[in-house]
């Protein structure tokens, strides 16, 4: 395991021991189980922008497929 070094304001320190000490874990657990999540929030949210690209790409596509849908639904012997 890697040593991190890193300055905090003191506010936020005093937080960190306040919730680690809540939760009964140490401050180096909770700032791991911080940093892990923050890391889950960044990868779902560059998942989100993927999926939201990729369906752009696709939309004029899309669009023009359920308008041909659109008329097999209107006249259905056609």
């Amino acid at each position: 395991m890697t040593t991190l070094s890193l300055r905090l304001p003191d506010d936020l320190l005093h937080e960190i021991d306040t919730f680690a000490n809540e939760m009964h874990i140490p401050r180096a657990a909770y700032v791991r189980k911080a940093l892990e999540q923050m890391n889950l929030t960044v990868a779902a949210q560059r998942q989100r922008t993927r999926l939201m690209e990729a369906s752009l790409k696709v939309r004029a596509e899309s669009m023009r497929v359920n308008a041909e849908f659109d008329k097999i639904e209107d006249a259905p012997h056609a």
